[in-house]
């Protein structure tokens, strides 16, 4: 068994392009790529980024997205979307330094709108 390659069950809904600006996501080619370069990303890791960029700019609960992802029941217990969540969030600040994508709404779930960070790095001064 290939645990590497997507089965059917996993495609990501809907064949369309989805453009986040710098940001493309191709489901059905299970591709992702920031300025035409490919991001590295598992297969939970773009079934989530695409259910987050199909619900754009609106919050989406953990159990919407759980549902959408790993297809079971959600468990309040479950933290799986969180965990999946902080690896997209790495990845996508690596390939896209100074850009926020994925905005935390505590008590709710999360909400995808591409925007500049606001935390603005500046060098150490001299005392």
């Amino acid at each position: 068994m290939d645990h590497g390659k997507p089965r059917e069950a996993d495609h990501p809904e809907g064949s369309d392009v989805i453009d986040l600006g710098r940001l493309e996501i191709r489901p059905d080619e299970y591709a992702v790529t920031v300025d035409g370069e490919r991001l590295a990303l598992t297969v939970r890791e773009l079934q989530l980024l695409v259910a987050l960029a199909r619900r754009r700019d609106r919050i989406v609960t953990r159990e919407e997205l759980y549902a959408a992802v790993w297809r079971k029941p959600y468990r309040p217990d479950e933290r799986s979307v969180d965990v999946y969540v902080r690896k997209l969030r790495r990845k996508l600040a690596f390939a896209l330094p100074g850009w926020e994508f994925i905005h935390t709404h505590f008590g709710f779930g999360y909400r995808l709108s591409p925007s500049h960070s606001q935390v603005f790095h500046t060098p150490a001064t001299r005392g």
